[in-house]
């Protein structure tokens, strides 16, 4: 009978090594799994997190497995190649850091074994991802185990698969289930006992037979319906030879239809069923991608506590462990591979073996309805290989999955007639408007144009959002990383998108921040700031609660801006999520007022005289903060690059003329900006081509969008693209900008 043993604990650990070990060195450090060597570099910033090859050994004696006629090694993570050695042997290579794989080591072992993975995510051209918007932690950051089989045992060695494949059908309210293993030397006279079973573990279907493929019947079968019904079934085989169980799997399920429907959007159980949600990177502060699953729980307790019907698991295979959670919450998921941000000619291989290991060992999963093809894949334009590229994995997971479609993130400036855009069967676009140049709204006139000139393809928006940190202001402006403007871009946002009822799907930008190792704003180093939870997740921002108010039927109310105490105004604007219908506010116990609001956003005209104590009231339901009148602005509220080599104080803006404050498109706009951009300001622009940010090559519509970018911005952004600039080179263009007249309204 299978027996799977955890191989956590106890790792010899080294990156400075330069060679497979023969023997545990004492000098090197012992660590337990999950763990990542990047989890302090990889998220401080300077793009400068190692990036090599590292080894974790362990010592063991065989007598201290179970007994058994085959051993194979299962690594859940390494990132992003690996090479297992035993007893110096190499019995295998993977690439690949995203997903399961397994290593039969059986005939390697010996009474005395050194087991030693050698784990390398140096750059290549060859695997996935190697450019892209955050840090590739190195290490084996998910379980090791030892799986330990009799010789008939069912299958280990496909592409890291669980060796059951469960396919229900739903007709009505009947559902025809369709059980498949795949077995390893089994015998003539062994046979398998199927048994489905219902959540409360009733068995409703049995069955003995030595066929590998199996149809049960269930009548009158409960459902899956996301967030308010997600039922699961079990299906368990056994392998036996005569009375002998010798092996066993099983597979949770659910019986659900979907239908991505271009005007009326996502369809569940012939019902409509709005796929409102976010995205999800895997990793933490101080513990990088190596989770364990107690961080996994609060993960998906977040998300379910804003509402959410969906998640995009970027942009990457993501733990086994969180797939399940999403099937026992409810969850509808866009599961994807590392395919993003450049192609690789010489990666095709590796796309195809991820596309195979995402599908292979996450088939049985309820909650997915599309595999993702790729991810901004067409920033530098699309050719032919590309395009290759893309047909063979489209076909590929049609080939294995009949019962799913596909879909792709495609990158703002992609144009919406390119061929790529016919290859999924859905697509979704990624959109910065109001962040990343433009407007907030831009946003839903974007989809508009497309569903008219698309009107046989369903079209979502795979990511949106804008930054936020501890800064704050009573007049937000795009770029200021206030969690004002962020508060501000969402709710536009919100009533932009949720409104469209044909878009398929929303996916806000990022759930949660992350490591970015090659990020320099915001004021904190090497994190993508854009999540609604902080890195930590110890601080739901404003905008959290936005989408609770839309999205949750928990009742609740917030108050808006509790960390935004110090304010200079004296009158002073308070905002109020709530999904209730109406929210009262007191000021030191007198009220302002009763409100409605039915895009559930309360604003409130507050004086600002000496310290108010705030209440938001709605029913039994309240929130409280404080706000206090001061003379002069609370600098710790601004923003201060930790690169950043000018203060806003120094910067000179007369009346009428440019400044560094104003965006690069307006100055370009007039001969004379276009003629200074020539000269010095040339000097901070990276060139058509050049590298910057995270190893993004400069095109002509990135270029574009960085014109949405005031000129102080920019320069605090360019630390990661090689340009230094003194502050006297800042102050002398802002001399010159001070000179140019800004054209007449």
């Amino acid at each position: 009978m299978r027996e799977i043993f955890n191989f956590n604990y106890r790792w010899a650990f080294s990156k400075e090594a330069t060679a497979v070990p023969t023997e545990i060195n004492r000098k090197w450090n012992f660590v337990n799994l999950p763990h990542s060597w990047n989890a302090i570099d990889g998220q401080d910033g300077g793009n400068d997190y190692y990036r090599g090859t590292a080894y974790y050994a362990k010592a063991f004696d065989k007598m201290d497995l179970p007994t058994a006629d085959r051993y194979y090694l299962e690594i859940r993570g390494a990132n992003s190649s690996a090479d297992v050695f035993v007893n110096g042997k190499n019995l295998a290579h993977h690439d690949g850091g995203y997903s399961t794989w397994r290593v039969d080591i059986t005939d390697a072992l010996e009474r005395d074994n050194l087991l030693v993975i050698a784990v390398d995510n140096s750059a290549n051209e060859t695997v996935y991802p190697q450019v892209a918007d955050f840090t590739f932690y190195g290490g084996l950051y998910r379980d090791v185990n030892l799986i330990c089989v009799s010789e008939s045992h069912f299958d280990l060695d496909y592409y890291g698969g669980p060796g059951i494949k469960v396919t229900p059908t739903v007709t009505g309210n009947d559902a025809s289930v369709e059980v498949e293993v795949f077995t390893t030397n089994m015998k003539g006279d062994q046979y398998f006992q199927y048994t489905i079973c219902d959540a409360e573990g009733n068995a409703v279907g049995n069955m003995v037979s030595h066929d590998t493929k199996v149809t049960f019947p269930l009548e009158n079968v409960h459902k899956w319906h996301g967030l308010k019904d997600p039922y699961l079934y079990t299906a368990e085989v056994n392998l036996v030879e005569g009375k002998e169980i010798l092996d066993n799997v099983s597979a949770r399920f659910g019986c659900r239809t979907f239908e991505i429907h271009p005007d009326n959007g996502f369809i569940l159980n012939g019902e409509a069923y709005p796929l409102r949600g976010v995205s999800r990177h895997q990793d933490r502060w101080g513990i990088g991608n190596a989770l364990l699953p107690e961080h996994h729980k609060e993960d998906i307790d977040l998300i379910c506590e804003v509402g959410c019907t969906t998640i995009r698991l970027a942009h990457y295979q993501h733990d086994q462990y969180f797939y399940d959670l999403c099937d026992e919450r409810g969850l509808v998921i866009w599961a994807e591979i590392p395919y993003i941000s450049k192609h690789m000619p010489t990666g095709r291989a590796n796309t195809i073996s991820q596309m195979k290991e995402l599908v292979t060992q996450n088939y049985n999963h309820p909650s997915i309805v599309v595999w993702g093809l790729s991810n901004e894949i067409t920033i530098s334009g699309s050719d032919d290989d590309l395009l290759e590229n893309h047909r063979i994995l489209n076909d590929l997971c049609h080939e294995m999955d009949k019962t799913r479609l596909t879909t792709i993130a495609c990158v703002s400036p992609c144009d919406i007639n390119d061929p790529y855009i016919a290859i999924p069967d859905v697509v979704s676009y990624n959109h910065y408007f109001g962040w990343y140049g433009g407007d907030t709204s831009m946003n839903g006139p974007w989809f508009d144009k497309f569903h008219a000139a698309h009107p046989n393809i369903p079209i979502g928006c795979s990511e949106y959002g804008c930054e936020a940190l501890n800064w704050h202001t009573s007049k937000p402006v795009q770029g200021d990383y206030t969690e004002e403007y962020q508060a501000y871009y969402h709710e536009e946002l919100i009533k932009q998108l949720f409104t469209r009822k044909y878009m398929w799907a929303t996916h806000v930008w990022n759930m949660f921040d992350f490591g970015a190792d090659a990020r320099s704003e915001g004021g904190e180093n090497g994190q993508n700031h854009k999540g609604l939870v902080t890195f930590d997740r110890s601080y739901k921002k404003d905008s959290f609660y936005a989408y609770k108010a839309w999205l949750s039927d928990e009742p609740f109310v917030h108050l808006c801006g509790k960390r935004y105490i110090d304010r200079v105004e004296d009158v002073t604007k308070v905002t109020v999520y709530s999904n209730q219908p109406t929210v009262e506010l007191f000021s030191n116990g007198v009220s302002l007022g009763v409100k409605e609001a039915a895009d559930h956003f309360f604003y409130f005209d507050v004086p600002n005289v000496g310290r108010t104590h705030l209440v938001a009231v709605s029913g039994e339901l309240k929130d409280e903060g404080e706000i206090n009148k001061v003379a002069v602005f609370n600098e710790a509220y601004r923003l201060k690059e930790k690169n950043a080599i000018l203060n806003w104080f120094d910067i000179t803006e007369p009346e009428g003329y440019f400044s560094l404050n104003d965006k690069i498109s307006d100055i370009m706009a007039t001969l004379q900006g276009k003629m200074l951009f020539m000269g010095m300001m040339a000097k901070m622009m990276p060139k058509k081509g050049e590298k910057v940010m995270g190893g993004f090559e400069m095109t002509g519509p990135m270029m574009d969008m960085m014109g949405g970018f005031t000129v102080l911005r920019l320069s605090g952004m360019i630390g990661t693209m090689g340009v230094n600039l003194t502050k006297e080179d800042l102050l002398g263009l802002n001399a010159k900008l001070n000179k140019i007249k800004k054209p007449s309204k």
